[in-house]
């Protein structure tokens, strides 16, 4: 080989191995596929009414769920937490992008194996998310050893926060959650629930004991997990009213709980980058986590 040749060719490798130290750790760091888990592989105990294949829509949004399932993404180096995620969709749909898979890396690089509960919907048949949240509570659980944690968490947003916090105030031993996180919930059917008027959760005509059992702020024990609430000033779809209110029934029984109110992002931001207040959401958060091992 010619010097100048050799001296081409000494720099091209330096390049390529400078590119490679820096490629390589990304691609490590790309997201996996996610584990597939059926909840019922045998069949529900219970229906939901719905037939017919499921509907994908826009923005990573799933319809007519009738076949639920946890879409699980391990993390690499494990720090002993997860957490299921249960998206938002008004009991109608489950916005499972950005309420869901889109976190999936965030919560991994802190080392928490994360969960998406693509749960179904009620369909006038109110015990089924909740029943469908508590058996992927316990598939989990059961799967502790496999994926290196001992403290899981529930958190979700909007209706599906209403559902985290259902799980969070309805559990058994088996059932009960380390801890709860709970962006925008709704929380009561307080004086949104008439009789023979159409609702999210209810058939059409409720008894006021089913409306009680899912009004999050009645049901607070001194044993229910700790919680982290985060809310925007101006969401006009569900009102900050509610995170107060369940806010308020936890600090009333001695649970721990922080929240925090962002002046503005409106309703169902999860995990998009439009909302401004995102790295300081992403940091709090974080936070809070780490207090929790």
């Amino acid at each position: 080989m010619r010097p100048l040749d050799y001296l081409i060719y000494n720099k091209m490798k330096k390049v390529y191995t400078f590119l490679m130290a820096l490629v390589l750790p990304l691609a490590l760091f790309a997201q996996a596929e996610p584990t597939v888990i059926k909840l019922w592989p045998d069949g529900a105990p219970d229906d939901n009414g719905l037939t017919g294949p499921e509907t994908v829509m826009e923005g990573g949004r799933i319809g007519n769920i009738s076949d639920p399932e946890l879409l699980v993404f391990p993390a690499a180096n494990p720090n002993g937490q997860c957490i299921i995620m249960c998206p938002g969709g008004g009991y109608n749909y489950v916005a499972a992008g950005h309420e869901g898979t889109d976190m999936a890396e965030w919560f991994n690089s802190l080392g928490i194996t994360y969960a998406v509960l693509k749960y179904r919907m009620p369909n006038a048949h109110c015990e089924i998310p909740l029943e469908d949240a508590h058996r992927a509570i316990t598939i989990m659980r059961n799967k502790a050893e496999e994926y290196k944690f001992s403290k899981l968490g529930i958190m979700g947003g909007s209706a599906g926060g209403h559902l985290a916090s259902t799980c969070a105030t309805h559990f058994t031993k088996k059932t009960r959650p380390d801890f709860q996180i709970l962006l925008y919930p709704l929380i009561t059917f307080e004086d949104r629930v008439t009789q023979g008027g159409k609702n999210m959760l209810f058939d059409m005509y409720p008894s006021q004991d089913d409306i009680d059992y899912y009004c999050s702020e009645k049901n607070v024990q001194d044993n229910t997990p700790p919680a982290f609430i985060a809310h925007s000033q101006d969401d006009p779809t569900v009102p900050i009213k509610d995170s107060e209110m369940y806010k308020a029934a936890l600090e009333a029984a001695g649970v721990p709980v922080e929240m925090h109110i962002y002046p503005e992002g409106g309703h169902g931001w999860g995990f998009k980058d439009s909302f401004k207040f995102k790295e300081q959401f992403k940091q709090e958060l974080s936070t809070w986590l780490k207090n929790q091992m």
